[in-house]
């Protein structure tokens, strides 16, 4: 689309909102006093399945819970776009592109220093696709180049106190308008459509974490362990079964519960049933 006056470089500005959804971030301008969590637990005996199906086909890097999440999240967040606005300066906007982002640890230790990766999606992207994107920038990530949004944030450090100060503030100014030089945000997690972080890789449960009033990033999942739980059925009787938590924030300004409940609907389809993500992430499915 013609970029038009009152358009940013990563979105479209909406102008035919309905007027509770133009009014609210008004009344409402801050995006950590807007917070929704939602948490749902997913049964994962079908993904177990598919995913040591994958594997015995010998790729080269291995398939796992991760990248079938990673996966399930940017299909869901195509076909639902309401999942993929952000607001910004009072103003609701259509992100141009859907993307995700997590932190990599480069070494699991205290003093283990830490990376950031950034995915780019595609409408006919898919789980391969996918799952190759996470090992390229995983490797990229343990190498000893850094990120440009981390050889910013050095930048800055290095800086007197005084003068680093008074730019980050500056800039804090040019990312309420979309002003922010795409150099020193390139690989900031916190300017794509979803930020997820595998608490479960550090033995975490899942839980609620905090959205940021920087940025453009209005949905964060936390993945947790896994771990053995009861599912029951509908005579009483259960079955322990593999399980994960995974916790949603979102920005409670884009839509309404409605939407968000099909929204997660979805999410947890495709994650109990990862052979629908084998078909392009704009690719329609019944749920």
């Amino acid at each position: 689309m013609k970029r038009r006056s009152g358009d940013r470089r990563d979105g479209t500005l909406l102008r035919d909102i309905d007027s509770l959804h133009f009014i609210t971030p008004i009344l409402y301008p801050n995006r950590c006093d807007n917070e929704a969590f939602i948490s749902e637990c997913i049964d994962l005996t079908k993904t177990e399945a598919y995913i040591s199906a994958r594997n015995a086909e010998g790729p080269a890097y291995h398939y796992n819970l991760f990248q079938v999440i990673v996966a399930a999240v940017l299909k869901t967040v195509t076909l639902r776009p309401k999942m993929n606005r952000f607001i910004a300066n009072c103003n609701t906007y259509q992100r141009n592109e859907v993307s995700a982002s997590f932190v990599i640890k480069k070494l699991f230790s205290d003093t283990g220093a830490e990376a950031l990766a950034f995915i780019h999606a595609k409408p006919d992207d898919n789980i391969d696709s996918v799952h190759d994107a996470i090992y390229a920038r995983i490797s990229s990530a343990r190498s000893e180049k850094k990120d440009g949004s981390t050889e910013s944030m050095d930048m800055f450090n290095r800086m007197p106190r005084f003068i680093s100060k008074s730019l980050v503030k500056f800039i804090c100014f040019l990312d309420r308008h979309g002003w922010v030089p795409p150099s020193l945000i390139e690989s900031d997690p916190y300017y794509s459509s979803v930020v997820l972080t595998n608490l479960g890789s550090i033995k975490l449960h899942s839980g609620y974490h905090h959205l940021t009033n920087w940025g453009t990033n209005s949905l964060f999942v936390a993945i947790g362990e896994r771990k053995m739980r009861p599912f029951f059925n509908e005579n009483g009787t259960y079955e322990m079964r593999d399980s994960v938590d995974i916790g949603l924030t979102i920005d409670e300004r884009l839509a309404d519960g409605y939407y968000y409940s099909k929204t997660v609907r979805l999410l947890k389809t495709l994650i109990e049933n990862p052979e629908l993500l084998e078909a392009p992430l704009n690719g329609e499915i019944e749920y």
